[in-house]
């Protein structure tokens, strides 16, 4: 009897909490986090960049944490909590605060860098709700920008009102 060796091709049913959703695809494990939710769930605010790590602008929350969704397998996020830059709607009054900020400083531009920027921000300001301009350079550092030169964005993030009041 023969055997036959799994392949990066092999797909299984998976199922990932999304956006606060429940989701289930058939995919191979070792497809990159950013493909499934752009190609296989329509999540196109998560964009891809160098698709190595190395520009951020994938960045998702996973569990609440960072990360850059074009290292990450959609296999080793099976059952945990993906947030994307569409999720991000569902912590106001955070999030509307973040974005009234963003456009009172232009700091968004291009585009490319806004929605790993949003998601970045979004974990600091959850867990510190006065960070320092150092704590929000180093929360962003992750995240490549090439059109503000990032004082537009550090000052949007900085301006976000403590203890924003729900809408």
């Amino acid at each position: 009897m023969a055997t036959i060796a799994p392949t990066s091709e092999t797909r299984g049913l998976l199922t990932l909490i999304v956006n606060d959703r429940e989701v289930s695809i058939v995919a191979p494990p070792a497809q990159r986090l950013s493909q499934v939710l752009r190609e296989e769930l329509g999540l196109t605010g998560t964009k891809v960049g160098c698709d190595a790590g190395d520009c951020g602008a994938c960045t998702v929350l996973l569990d609440g944490e960072p990360v850059c969704a074009c290292l990450v397998a959609v296999g080793q996020v099976e059952n945990q909590s993906v947030t994307t830059v569409e999720g991000l709607k569902s912590r106001p009054p955070l999030f509307n605060s973040l974005q009234e900020a963003f456009l009172r400083h232009g700091a968004a531009q291009c585009g490319a860098c806004t929605p790993g920027m949003l998601v970045a921000a979004t974990a600091l300001l959850e867990k510190k709700n006065s960070p320092s301009e150092a704590d929000v350079m180093d929360a962003l550092g992750g995240v490549l920008c090439r059109c503000t030169g990032y004082r537009k964005i550090i000052n949007a993030v900085l301006d976000v009102p403590r203890n924003p009041k729900s809408p």
